[in-house]
């Protein structure tokens, strides 16, 4: 697996601050985010590499790990234990490590052959199998996509990736695709691909949990004498009664038009609708009168 410099990624150098780090990642995600460039597999691959870059290089703790194991970060502690129990040991950063217990070199455990299967290699260098990095990935979708399960093609090194998205994902939920992530080094297991899926707001809803809210205009005529008017859900049309004497913003629930309930097929929550009375405006002097009248009564 070709080694990745995140310093380099971000364009800071080693001693750069924390702030330093955020404010290069702010500027290069609004660069090659895929919105800007949405059919550029190059900016979406580099875009790739900085949510990675960043994720690192922002935890002080993970950076600590990084400074010192490079790409092999992630097994700092394993590496820790493994060279406690069997004596000192340098290690390469490339891939492999060289031992040197009391034993001599290529005096290992049953125990550090199990923790990292590793094999045996020529002139007692033993080289250890690695686990591939994860990849995190942002996909975001529209309000009326979520509400449908549907599929959708993602494009990762180069390779296209066909996922279905249940209906009901919510904005930042994170789901995992495993094995989709870095090649695993010298025959180690590949990393997996995290989906973070990132919810538009709807001019029309507004969600909340598994509810929605939507505006209805009334007339002015319908809301004092009742009668009906016609809503849009997002599964389509739906007629209502309007109560004689409905006030503005007045709220009413249907039950199960809301949004699905991810993963539990046929669940809906509800849909609130807030009525919102329309005035007349332009009167024709006989509505004039009308009115007029009709405020001499009340």
């Amino acid at each position: 697996m070709e080694y990745v410099d995140y310093y380099k990624v971000l364009g800071v150098d080693k001693s750069a601050s924390t702030d330093d780090i955020k404010k290069a990642y702010r500027k290069l995600a609004r660069k090659y985010h895929p919105d800007v460039n949405p059919n550029n597999k190059e900016a979406h691959k580099k875009f790739q590499e900085i949510n990675e870059a960043n994720e690192v290089l922002s935890d002080a703790e993970n950076r600590k790990k990084y400074d010192q194991y490079g790409k092999d970060w992630k097994h700092a502690e394993e590496f820790e234990k493994a060279r406690q129990q069997h004596g000192q040991r340098t290690y390469s950063g490339g891939g492999g490590e060289e031992y040197f217990g009391e034993g001599g070199q290529g005096d290992f455990s049953d125990f550090f052959e199990s923790l990292f299967g590793g094999s045996g290699g020529r002139s007692g260098r033993r080289e250890t199998k690695f686990r591939g990095q994860d990849y995190q990935a942002e996909l975001h979708l529209k309000l009326r996509e979520a509400y449908t399960t549907h599929q959708q093609t993602l494009t990762v090194d180069g390779k296209n990736i066909r996922i279905t998205i249940p209906a009901g994902v919510e904005n930042g939920q994170k789901i995992r695709l495993k094995g989709h992530g870095a090649p695993g080094v010298n025959g180690g297991p590949n990393g997996d691909l995290y989906i973070t899926f990132i919810i538009e707001d709807d001019l029309r809803f507004k969600r909340l949990g598994n509810d929605l809210y939507t505006n209805a205009e009334v007339d002015l005529y319908t809301a004092i004498l009742g009668g009906e008017t016609t809503v849009e859900t997002i599964s389509g049309k739906l007629k209502l009664k309007v109560p004689a004497g409905t006030q503005n913003d007045t709220k009413t629930r249907v039950k199960g038009k809301g949004f699905p309930v991810y993963k539990k097929e046929g669940e809906f929550g509800d849909l609130y609708i807030i009525y919102k009375i329309k005035v007349p405006t332009q009167l024709s002097e006989r509505e004039r009168e009308l009115f007029t009248e009709l405020s001499k009564l009340r």
